[in-house]
């Protein structure tokens, strides 16, 4: 067991106030150890990107499948030449309207430049430069290219929040920077600008709309369904964001969604649901959360971690989620709840 050290900073007050502590915990990336730290989407845990040691690290902690690649992270653009060929000028179109913020990009990675731990053997890197102080100092103190994916145990749902980190990986990691909740609370879109039209692998805070604003037609990688392919992006294999209890979405109307609920209590399970403000007098079940306003997605995306993980705090048998429009920040939430229930949905009633 690590002794997990943490430091708590205010992004109220003025950051080179903390600079001290950032510095302690870029001491410890620099020592190949692994450190949590918040982004504008989730918390990432962090390590050198450029040592497998360091790597192997975050592997260990997250139980995380090793042909799962990792997203780097940087603070300035002129980092990026040292490992990955920017070639496509789409690629840097998006760097330029996207960056810093939730978008990460995939390029061809340059041989013998990071561990292959992080790129899982690909001959591609998927990088992003985060839209959050703490992230940026950080990674500016450290001097390196910081591999993190989220940070928490693999298949549980991503923190928000740095108890979530804590819950998962106390005793596990080096340290864990506290910087209060995350924004926009589903992770990173990432598109891959390796060929000549940018492709979509994995939905996030930055939409397919925004995108094509900027660049023209994007496509979204068919591997986003096909479970037996290998991923080329983080998200794209294995059940993710799960709660403890089996989860279900469901589709119909809420008077169907209602009597599956019955039907469960009747065989004597206890029912959690997964809604919104303005359905959630609509339900009696055991369990029934809220993560956002229907009308408004952006909550609904900022909340679905932490609801999830409220779950786990329950006595639930199972949680039936209702559905989302997939459009705009739609299509990240309902990737999401794809892979939290594992591919499973509720039929209508006839």
């Amino acid at each position: 067991m690590l002794n997990t050290k943490r430091w708590s900073v205010d992004l109220e007050k003025d950051l080179s106030t903390y600079y001290p502590q950032i510095k302690q915990a870029a001491d410890l990336l620099q020592q190949n150890e692994v450190v949590a730290f918040p982004t504008e989407t989730v918390y990432g845990l962090g390590a050198n990107a450029k040592e497998t040691e360091a790597v192997m690290k975050i592997y260990e902690a997250k139980g995380r499948p090793s042909d799962n690649p990792l997203i780097v992270h940087i603070a300035e653009v002129q980092q990026l030449h040292e490992f990955a060929q920017i070639e496509s000028e789409k690629a840097k179109a998006l760097m330029d309207a996207f960056w810093p913020g939730a978008l990460t990009i995939v390029l061809p990675c340059k041989p013998g430049t990071l561990s292959k731990q992080v790129t899982a053997g690909l001959s591609t890197v998927g990088v992003r430069m985060p839209d959050h102080p703490i992230a940026l100092e950080l990674i500016r103190a450290a001097g390196l290219p910081i591999a993190a994916p989220s940070a928490n145990r693999s298949g549980k749902p991503s923190p928000t929040q740095a108890d979530h980190v804590a819950s998962d990986l106390e005793g596990r990691i080096a340290g864990i920077v506290d910087g209060g909740s995350t924004g926009i609370g589903v992770e990173s879109t990432v598109v891959s600008c390796v060929g000549e039209t940018p492709v979509i692998l994995r939905p996030g805070g930055i939409t397919k709309e925004a995108l094509e604003e900027v660049v023209g037609t994007v496509s979204v990688d068919p591997g986003l369904t096909k479970k037996d392919e290998a991923p080329v992006s983080p998200g794209m294999k294995y059940t993710h964001y799960a709660p403890e209890a089996k989860m279900y979405i469901f589709h119909g109307s809420d008077e169907d969604m209602q009597r599956h609920i019955q039907k469960y209590k009747a065989e004597g399970l206890k029912v959690g649901v997964l809604t919104t403000e303005e359905k959630k007098s609509l339900f009696a079940a055991d369990v029934v959360y809220s993560c956002g306003w229907r009308e408004k997605p952006e909550t609904v995306a900022a909340n679905l971690y932490r609801v999830l993980r409220q779950f786990d705090e329950t006595d639930v048998d199972l949680i039936i989620s209702e559905a989302f429009s997939e459009e705009g920040v739609g299509s990240a939430i309902m990737n999401r709840l794809q892979k939290a229930a594992g591919g499973r949905t509720l039929p209508s009633f006839q």
